[in-house]
């Protein structure tokens, strides 16, 4: 409820305007999951096209996947990385792949 101060030097009421906090949007992880068909030179392909990420770390992230079973390619905004998932699982499935990806809340 916005509040109301007198100046005393004048009949002017001004009124304090609460501001509103902005929430910044909840930023999802993309993540990409090993298997034992899609190549390591799609996965950097992808990486790289629908990420924008360099050969070196297209390639680091590739070998992180392979190794671990899942691993990172970015963080957006729900539709950003809804779309960026759906691109690559499209692309994927065109190439004969089982590339999986999911999508998690980024905590923080």
């Amino acid at each position: 409820m916005p509040r109301e101060k007198s100046d005393p030097d004048s009949n002017v009421v001004t009124e304090t305007v609460p501001q509103k906090k902005l929430k910044r949007p909840t930023l999802y992880k993309v993540l990409l999951h090993n298997d034992n068909y899609t190549t390591r030179e799609f996965v950097v392909a992808v990486l790289k096209e629908v990420f924008h990420k360099s050969e070196t770390d297209a390639v680091q992230i590739m070998l992180h996947i392979h190794y671990n079973g899942i691993g990172v390619a970015g963080v957006y905004t729900y539709e950003v990385a809804e779309t960026k998932v759906r691109t690559v699982e499209a692309a994927a499935r065109e190439n004969g792949f089982p590339l999986r990806l999911s999508m998690e809340p980024e905590e923080g």
